[in-house]
């Protein structure tokens, strides 16, 4: 037996080595010969050695920080904890930190220059051009493309962070700039309720009609501090047929400083000085005017109507059926609800690694158009439900209202008595009109100075404020503008 296992062994030995001698591997005097041509074959000797698998991103031990409801949205709050347990059950690798900074243009300079900015961050349908040409919004068109429902997002919504072909911010909903009106206010003083197809007239006729001054009591609320007030006017200003800036030629040109603007300005100097109809304390931020709105103090806010809703019904204790949103007022009968199309939007910081980026993509994209996010939604309604609260849905979501996907949407709203409903006629009233395109916070912030004056000083020259204000707005920032 062992004779017969030594043969075997100097017969293998011998074998190898003809082997290794027709390789030429033991000749080094031999010409190295041309690799065998590899073939589409699985596992083919012949072919070279395959790349190793992918990693997938469900390997990899990520972290990113996102951006968090402020702490007065409760129920928001409540959802978006939900939402991250739900992700963190898909994605057990990834861990969520809860940011809280909120996005401000004054800042936001700040926090990517000491990288403390969120790896996600809320931004404002404005800021896309500031944003990109700072380099502080992630270019994220390759996550863009690959994502299997990017053609049924809402195009008009999401056209405002689509620059030049390439993608640096994701919608999540939007609006029509409304008015909202508490209609409980106008019935105690015995105020007729106004119809959707209102005109300036009739907003001035109401609020001088409610306010009661001595009381501290205002009919309307226009903002008077902050960007959000030369926003609030804007609106005005497109209502008279105004534009903020011309682009023509490669250069942009301030233009509200037109007749539009002086009517626009007017009207709220008459609200002041005249109809004595806004707050004697008329230096409101947002949250000032909103607040002021929800406490009874103000018949009538100016402002996307899902924030105001929510902090009137479910801070404020007001009863829908006393709460209407109406579309902004045209100037005269002849002319148009034009109100501002503004939006919310988040935007994946450019310093964050191209794992954290993907990863943020994912988290914000996690419930749409699933049926997941469905069950989310329905759930939140639920909760609200038995918590005595209401769910306010945007006027203009991710989703077109008439998709498959915003049926279904629509559906889960009319099962539910605590789903606020927007009137239909008023919402075939409202008009939107975007934004301008270059500077529009610095803007905002030249026309409040403006609109501060008209509040503090009766008798003020109108159109002298504006040519003034026109013309450090066109010095300091539009002359450095060229277009392409």
């Amino acid at each position: 037996m062992l004779k017969k296992n030594a043969v075997v062994m100097v017969c293998l030995v011998m074998l190898m080595s003809i082997v290794a001698a027709c390789s030429g591997g033991g000749n080094k005097n031999t010409e190295e010969t041309t690799p065998p041509a590899a073939t589409d074959k699985p596992g083919d000797q012949g072919s070279e050695a395959t790349e190793p698998p992918m990693e997938d991103i469900k390997d990899k031990k990520v972290t990113i920080s996102i951006y968090y409801p402020l702490p007065d949205q409760v129920e928001n709050r409540k959802a978006e904890d939900d939402k991250i347990a739900r992700f963190i059950q898909e994605y057990p690798n990834v861990e969520i930190v809860k940011s809280d900074w909120h996005y401000n243009p004054t800042e936001i300079g700040v926090k990517m220059a000491s990288n403390e900015a969120p790896t996600v961050f809320n931004t404002w349908a404005t800021e896309a051009k500031f944003l990109v040409e700072r380099g502080w919004a992630a270019d994220i068109t390759e996550l863009w493309d690959n994502y299997e429902y990017k053609d049924q997002i809402n195009p008009i919504l999401q056209s405002q962070f689509n620059i030049d072909g390439k993608i640096y911010g994701i919608s999540q909903k939007g609006y029509v700039t409304t008015t909202v009106v508490n209609k409980k206010m106008l019935d105690d003083k015995g105020v007729a309720v106004p119809g959707y197809d209102w005109t300036w007239d009739d907003m001035y006729n109401t609020a001088k009609a409610v306010a009661d001054p001595g009381k501290g009591i205002a009919g309307i609320a226009p903002m008077g501090r902050g960007t959000e007030a030369g926003w609030n006017w804007t609106n005005f200003l497109f209502e008279a047929g105004g534009e903020i800036q011309t682009v023509e030629g490669g250069k942009v040109t301030a233009a509200f400083n037109s007749d539009a603007g002086v009517k626009a300005l007017d009207f709220y100097n008459k609200l002041r000085w005249e109809a004595n109809a806004i707050p004697p304390d008329w230096a409101l931020g947002w949250g000032d005017a909103v607040g002021a709105f929800a406490q009874g103090r103000t018949a009538m806010v100016i402002a996307g109507a899902e924030g105001v809703l929510e902090q009137a019904l479910n801070q404020g204790g007001m009863k829908p059926e006393d709460v209407l949103t109406f579309p902004m007022p045209k100037a005269d009968a002849n002319g148009k609800h034009t109100g501002v199309l503004g939006g919310d939007y988040l935007v994946i910081n450019p310093n964050a690694t191209k794992d954290e980026q993907e990863i943020a993509f994912r988290y914000v994209t996690f419930d749409y158009f699933t049926d997941k996010g469905l069950e989310s939604l329905e759930n939140d309604i639920k909760k609200r439900q038995e918590e005595g609260k209401f769910f306010i849905p945007p006027q203009l979501n991710y989703f077109g209202s008439d998709s498959e996907y915003g049926q279904k949407a629509k559906a889960i709203f009319e099962k539910y008595d605590n789903v606020y409903k927007y009137a239909a006629e008023s919402d075939s009233l409202l008009d939107g009109k975007a934004e301008a395109q270059y500077n529009t916070q610095d803007y905002y912030g030249e026309i409040t100075n403006v609109l501060q004056e008209v509040f503090s000083k009766e008798g003020a020259d109108l159109q002298k404020l504006l040519d003034n204000s026109a013309k450090l707005v066109q010095e300091k920032f539009y002359d450095a503008i060229k277009v392409e």
